[in-house]
């Protein structure tokens, strides 16, 4: 049954990479999601059912378009690789059901969001939004079926979170944005309805991460005014969280209380 269960989520989350693909790419531009089918960056021919197998079909036309030739991206099939990986992930991590079926797509939204951060150092509101309405309407409707989440921490995990870096924008509005607010408001809503032990390791591993990131830019030689995106520090926080928060917090509560 567990290994039913992680190829199926494996499955889906492939299929929901690919249209993470879709996100990345036209959100930013203001375009729509639904319509027109997907078609390629490059010349704008329309993709056939066959072309559009996430992974195989890149694998399969050697990463280049069937219409005109161009290269397309291998970011695209790493992006639908990772999510469907983390969907994995979510499934052997989590007994819950509900969970799972909650932690796996928000991890491959944090994937999508670090994308479009470090290409258009954005993180849109067109997604944060109805990610953070469709997530805690989910909480509520699992918490009220006593499903296991927990629907307060998850609004003590958001206010925490978010409130956090708020104060953070306030105070050095040049050192943080507020799309990296709204994201972190999102990561407490999902991370606090598994706990709020889960919030916690988010902002540590976030500010670690972000930490050594920023050394590493300065040392590679960028200016000490070049703005550097936050959210893939915070995403990569919150998938540390995700699969490692309980031993963290247990390590921490036996060594520094």
């Amino acid at each position: 049954m567990i290994a039913l269960r992680a190829a199926l989520f494996g499955l889906v989350g492939l299929a929901f990479g690919s249209f993470l693909t879709v996100v990345t790419h036209r959100v930013p531009r203001g375009e729509s999601i639904v319509a027109p089918r997907s078609r390629c960056p490059s010349c704008g021919a329309q993709l056939r059912n066959l072309d559009n197998i996430p992974l195989l079909s890149w694998l399969v036309l050697r990463g280049r378009c069937r219409a005109c030739g161009a290269r397309i991206s291998p970011v695209y099939p790493l992006t639908e690789l990772l999510t469907g990986i983390l969907f994995v992930g979510a499934a052997l991590e989590f007994d819950s059901i509900w969970a799972a079926a909650m932690t796996a797509p928000f991890l491959g939204l944090m994937v999508a969001l670090s994308i479009i951060d470090l290409r258009h150092r954005i993180i849109p509101n067109r997604i944060v939004y109805p990610s953070v309405a469709a997530f805690g309407a989910y909480i509520g409707m699992v918490a009220l079926a006593g499903g296991g989440l927990d629907a307060a921490r998850a609004g003590i995990g958001m206010l925490a979170y978010g409130g956090s870096l708020l104060l953070v924008a306030i105070v050095a509005p040049a050192g943080m944005g507020m799309g990296d607010v709204k994201l972190a408001a999102l990561i407490g809503l999902v991370l606090g309805a598994l706990g709020l032990r889960y919030v916690a390791v988010a902002g540590g591993a976030g500010i670690l991460v972000g930490g050594v990131g920023a050394i590493a830019a300065l040392v590679a030689g960028a200016s000490r005014k070049q703005a550097i995106p936050f959210g893939p520090f915070l995403a990569a926080g919150a998938l540390v969280a995700a699969f490692l928060a309980p031993q963290i917090a247990s390590v921490y509560l036996r060594h520094f209380t």
